[in-house]
């Protein structure tokens, strides 16, 4: 049986190509130095943009946060918000721009043309190459991540070579046999790892935890026992791999590029479910709101938007 999510996964050195080569093109919509950013999204889209706001700060660029879009600090000042949404009519994030009122310049990362987000934002970049069908969201964040690394001078070609192979690498029975997973970064490698932890539970309907790595050692580590995985994005730091091996768990490292490193953990979710008998493309208990409930709250900011711009999509 294939799954959307195969595909979605598989494709995904050729879409960060893709993304790769748009920044010259987008670089000009993008935070400018200086400027304090607020990055927003919903599930994946909300660790992925944890991630951004961490690369942008680390690199100089100025003050930047994540938030998930239904815990956004109104009070707070910024000078731009930049959100994440494949679908463009993710609610959260349409509720949270709504009630933004655009006091602030905002930018969206969608996966579709003529979206609702899209609209609502003074500017946009779409990335149709990268829109899903499957609803454990995997390549559309990691396009824009590859983007967002690129503009801030990343070298991405190893990264997407690295991930071919990726690709290419059989999973081990061990590791998709494994009961639980901790997930282990550092940094903006943490929100990878919140990233993998996600897709393999929502995926699978299996036990998974993320933790920055010195923490984990802070009491987490007590529930890492054989039959157990605690999977480093990266490399552990001293005296970690080794206080992991003694509980009998299975310490997996890598020297690859932790965006690299995300492929394979994807693909693990998805051998896990499809050895649990479960559909990665419909993981289980995850429905959208009731369409009535849906199409009020994006009328409501639509309407809204309208009149404070005048702008808006047909009726």
């Amino acid at each position: 049986m294939s799954f959307y999510v195969d595909e979605e996964i598989s494709s995904q050195p050729d879409c960060w190509e893709r993304a790769v080569a748009m920044v010259d093109e987008v670089s000009d919509l993008l935070p400018r130095p200086g400027e304090s950013v607020a990055y927003v999204g919903c599930g994946t889209a909300w660790n992925i943009a944890e991630a951004m706001a961490s690369l942008r700060e680390d690199h100089g660029h100025g003050r930047s946060d994540g938030f998930v879009a239904s815990e956004f600090p109104f009070q707070r000042e910024f000078d731009r918000v930049v959100v994440l949404s494949r679908s463009g009519d993710t609610l959260d994030v349409v509720a949270m721009l709504h009630e933004l009122g655009g006091r602030v310049p905002t930018l969206a990362f969608v996966g579709t043309e003529g979206s609702t987000i899209g609209e609502l934002c003074d500017e946009q970049i779409t990335l149709p190459f990268a829109d899903e069908a499957g609803y454990a969201q995997t390549r559309f964040a990691t396009s824009v991540l590859s983007l967002h690394r690129a503009w801030l001078g990343h070298d991405m070609a190893p990264v997407i070579e690295q991930a071919r192979g990726a690709l290419q690498e059989r999973l081990r029975e061990e590791h998709v046999s494994a009961e639980q997973v901790t997930f282990l970064g550092a940094g903006w490698t943490f929100w990878l790892a919140r990233e993998a932890a996600l897709k393999f539970r929502e995926s699978s309907a299996s036990w998974a935890e993320a933790y920055p790595m010195l923490e984990y050692r802070r009491g987490p580590i007590t529930v890492a026992q054989p039959g157990r995985i605690v999977w480093v994005f990266g490399e552990a730091p001293e005296g970690l791999g080794e206080q992991i091996l003694d509980t009998g768990a299975t310490l997996v490292e890598s020297s690859r590029d932790p965006q690299a490193e995300l492929v394979v953990t994807q693909r693990l979710a998805l051998g896990r479910a499809m050895k649990l008998g479960l559909n990665p493309d419909k993981p289980r208990y995850l429905r959208k709101l009731p369409a009535g409930l849906a199409d009020e709250v994006l009328a409501s900011a639509m309407a809204a938007h309208r009149a404070r711009t005048g702008k808006g999509p047909e009726s």
